[in-house]
């Protein structure tokens, strides 16, 4: 994607989706309401941050020994955009507080592309080692599902068979659902809410599907949510759509009890939080 398709994405975020869904029911004069407050919230935005996130692959901690691999896959969040430097991504704070908690290294593999939608999971698995296992992978996705209008079914049964892949590989499986778009101080109202609502729909959806699939769901919408939607000028990075280094170490710090209770090496898990179904 260039830069000027970015920036209508950016520009829209939190609002396609909910207004395709919707369309069908609004009249001619709301229909423009929504295309005005699209293009107001395309000024407001501003410069996207480029389609580069830090890459961040390498061995965190080694002279702790007896690494654990971590495998980072979905979207822009996923790879790290809007961090200005490697351990500031999600995977760099992941592999931080990991190594830490753990006093064993982390072996960080990325395999997430800024842009991705739910079905280029599949292509981000093609793209791992045919030997690699990771022993456990997170996965966020979901926002560019809901801004390109992808139904909540497809974006679902395209996670599942990504998680499905993934355990026939024995990598245990934590999804970050889609964060709630509403966050987006930028979007106005009634916009904003409209994206609310669509990305806690499919948030919803990604959450019971993933742990009937064996993985564990963590609602970013609950466990970091909040933090953006009060605190925006820290969370958020200059774009004011991407998650700042505060955002990603948030974030991180809010799923680090699912990814380590996915290792086996937590059990007590907090609100926000899902198991996986026991069959």
């Amino acid at each position: 994607m260039d830069r000027s398709a970015r920036g209508r994405l950016l520009a829209v975020a939190a609002v396609a989706g909910a207004v395709g869904a919707a369309g069908g029911g609004l009249g001619y004069a709301a229909r423009e309401l929504l295309h005005r407050q699209a293009e107001a919230a395309r000024r407001v935005i501003g410069k996207p941050l480029g389609e580069e996130a830090p890459h961040a692959d390498r061995v965190w901690k080694p002279s702790y020994g007896n690494p654990v691999d971590l495998l980072l896959l979905g979207d822009s969040i996923a790879a790290g955009l809007g961090a200005d430097i490697r351990k500031e991504t999600l995977g760099g704070r992941l592999s931080k507080a990991l190594a830490t908690t753990l006093h064993r290294s982390v072996r960080l593999r990325t395999g997430a592309v800024v842009g991705s939608e739910s079905s280029m999971l599949a292509g981000q698995i093609d793209a791992l080692p045919a030997d690699y296992a990771a022993d456990v992978a997170v996965v966020v996705v979901g926002g560019n599902d809901v801004t390109h209008r992808v139904p909540v079914a497809d974006s679902v049964k395209h996670l599942e068979e990504a998680i499905a892949r993934l355990r026939e590989r024995g990598t245990a499986v934590v999804v970050g659902t889609c964060p709630d778009l509403g966050a987006l101080r930028p979007v106005p109202q009634p916009l904003r809410a409209l994206g609310s609502r669509a990305s806690r729909q499919l948030a919803a959806a990604q959450a019971a599907a993933a742990v009937r699939a064996g993985a564990h769901a963590v609602s970013l919408a609950e466990v970091v949510g909040p933090f953006f939607i009060t605190n925006p000028d820290e969370m958020f990075s200059l774009d004011r759509f991407h998650p700042s280094a505060l955002g990603y170490k948030r974030t991180a710090k809010a799923m680090l009890p699912s990814v380590l209770a996915a290792l086996g090496e937590h059990d007590d898990l907090p609100f926000g939080h899902l198991p996986p179904v026991v069959s």
